[in-house]
């Protein structure tokens, strides 16, 4: 059986080579993708197509991204990661980002697991 921490890492390494397959590889079909920024849910997903078909769509926002784990807390059915993330803008963004613009910021990702799959994952930032 894998480690949830051996999951989290595929999947982060999956992220910053852009490789969804690999992110996804321990999801579960009805997967539950939640991203919060500043106290409020600005993307609800449910179910591997939809994540699938956003984070494909995510490989062509940054032409480099990097999360980097910081740390990890774990309870119950759910791991904490506390997480570094790096990113250099590939394109404009109707906040105002301009393609070469950098995002450097700290969040939190918390992944719920059933079994060795990930049923639940929600972004914070």
């Amino acid at each position: 059986m894998k480690s949830r921490e051996e999951i989290i890492r595929n999947y982060v390494e999956g992220y910053n080579q852009y490789d969804v397959d690999r992110m996804v590889a321990d999801f579960d079909e009805a997967v539950i993708f939640r991203n919060i920024s500043d106290g409020e849910t600005t993307l609800l997903l449910t179910g591997l197509p939809a994540f699938r078909e956003q984070a494909v769509q995510a490989t062509t926002y940054f032409s480099t991204r990097t999360q980097t784990i910081l740390a990890f807390r774990h309870q119950d059915d759910q791991t904490e990661v506390a997480i570094d993330y790096y990113g250099i803008v590939n394109m404009d963004f109707p906040n105002g980002l301009k393609k070469g613009d950098t995002i450097s910021l700290k969040g939190t990702s918390v992944f719920t697991f059933s079994g060795n799959k990930v049923v639940q994952l929600t972004d914070v930032s």
